[in-house]
């Protein structure tokens, strides 16, 4: 299981002030100047994202990185070439947006925990459920988020409350969740219980309350509710998904200071206003994966 945690992210977005001239001829030539001048920068800007102006690992392909084995619902048959899973989607969603046709994008292995180690990398980016933290982006760029971890409820599938279609529905549920973690300030500000939800100090701890019958249901991070459903509690599914604050955010990784940051992150961003990566995540991590939308 990967490690997670919000990301504080501040995104500095430039703001162009014009100032239309009003005094004499040398004021005007001044204007139009810096008028053209920043019509060149932006012309120049343009163009850096052009598939032929990126700086990559290897000319004429985009290389990707992740970890093996690839799990669902993140990557399909520990392929994660096929462009099945959430993660595979979204990379090739990236490449797209960057200008490479599928057979163009060249997929490597790279060790979770090597991924944000300083140092030269022999990928372009890598995407591998990694969160956005301050500590690893003094060793690795990071992307745009391309994805915000909502929270999730799980309970024993002979459970009452695992037949609950609202948030409304788990009011007067028993629930477990670790102490200290954005899955608790969910459960308080979202979902609003009628009686304290039970806090643990870890997350075995919680695990373990859920088997024993100790709470109706635990809530925990999305990511977190795959993993505990496929590997730590069989007779286990996740009611549904929420949205909260705080949550954990993902992003496209790459060498510090590479060229090719700016330009991951304008296709994210593109990918995000134009509708794409919702509908990747409804795809793959929403209902058909198991995990339907709570309100």
């Amino acid at each position: 299981m990967k490690p997670h945690r919000p990301l504080l992210a501040t995104v500095l977005i430039p703001a162009a002030f014009f100032v239309a001239a009003c005094g004499s001829s040398d004021n005007d030539n001044k204007s139009s100047a810096s008028t053209q001048a920043a019509a060149t920068t932006t012309a120049t800007a343009d163009t850096s994202c052009d598939k032929a102006n990126l700086s990559l690992v290897k000319s004429g392909q985009l290389t990707v990185g992740t970890d093996k084995p690839a799990y669902p619902p993140y990557f399909e048959d520990d392929n994660p070439s096929n462009g099945k899973g959430f993660e595979s989607a979204v990379a090739y969603a990236i490449a797209g947006r960057l200008g490479f046709a599928k057979d163009e994008v060249k997929w490597t292995v790279v060790p979770f925990n090597s991924s944000y180690a300083p140092g030269p990398k022999k990928f372009d980016f890598d995407v591998n459920q990694i969160s956005i933290t301050p500590a690893r982006q003094k060793r690795v760029d990071f992307s745009e988020p391309y994805y915000t971890a909502p929270q999730a409820v799980v309970a024993l599938k002979k459970s009452g409350a695992a037949n609950a279609k609202s948030l409304a529905d788990l009011k007067d549920a028993k629930i477990g969740v670790q102490i200290g973690t954005t899955s608790l300030d969910a459960v308080n500000d979202t979902i609003k219980p009628s009686s304290q939800p039970k806090v643990f100090n870890d997350s075995n701890d919680v695990v373990r309350a859920l088997k024993n019958g100790a709470v109706d249901v635990v809530v925990v991070d999305l990511p977190t509710a795959f993993y505990l459903t496929a590997a730590q509690v069989e007779d286990a599914k996740i009611v549904g998904q929420f949205k909260a604050p705080g949550g954990d955010q993902w992003g496209a990784l790459l060498q510090k200071d590479s060229k090719l940051t700016s330009c991951v992150s304008d296709a994210v961003n593109k990918l995000a206003a134009d509708g794409t990566l919702k509908k990747i995540e409804d795809q793959w991590m929403g209902a058909a994966a198991g995990a339907p939308e709570l309100s």
